[in-house]
């Protein structure tokens, strides 16, 4: 599988196939959505492994973040600094009580890397959730990062092709 990794071509590409897109989303509604999550996964086990996500960041640059209080006191012990000192720094709290990175793009990203990798929050880690179930339930969010995130735009056209998608 040749992959496409250059921002500047995939931002063009995506941009070129945004109504495509918007009828493969129906497709894929139609589908047994346990088969594209299996295919998803296949796909998406090929295709991660080829591309470095430390030489794009473009997650970092666009992303809200969700943290947990247990990773906020995680980063409070990497960063060497006492919890109220990184809330206070980087983190957020909604009106709902949930607890975000508060700047995007995230604190934590140096150029195209991010400055806390190993100790980055459950939602960088899991970023772009091609692991997971429910792909079709996703889908509308998903296809929002196509075009920012090499990872979700070569599996969304490799689902293309082993569906045989004809627009």
């Amino acid at each position: 599988m040749q992959l496409l990794t250059d921002l500047t071509q995939i931002a063009a590409v995506a941009a070129a196939n945004e109504n495509e897109n918007d009828a493969f989303r129906i497709f894929l509604k139609q589908q047994d959505s346990g088969t594209i999550d299996a295919i998803v996964h296949d796909v998406n086990a090929e295709v991660t492994p080829q591309i470095d996500c430390t030489k794009c960041g473009n997650c970092c640059r666009s992303l809200m973040i969700n943290v947990t209080p247990e990773e906020t006191l995680s980063l409070a012990l990497h960063l060497n600094e006492k919890i109220e000192i990184v809330k206070e720094k980087y983190i957020e709290i909604s009106a709902e009580g949930q607890m975000i990175v508060n700047t995007i793009p995230c604190h934590f990203l140096a150029d195209s890397s991010c400055t806390i990798y190993e100790n980055r929050f459950t939602e960088c880690r899991e970023f772009p959730h091609l692991h997971k179930e429910n792909f079709t339930g996703r889908l509308f969010g998903t296809l929002m990062y196509y075009a920012l995130c090499p990872i979700i735009f070569n599996v969304v056209e490799a689902l293309k092709e082993k569906l045989e998608f004809k627009y």
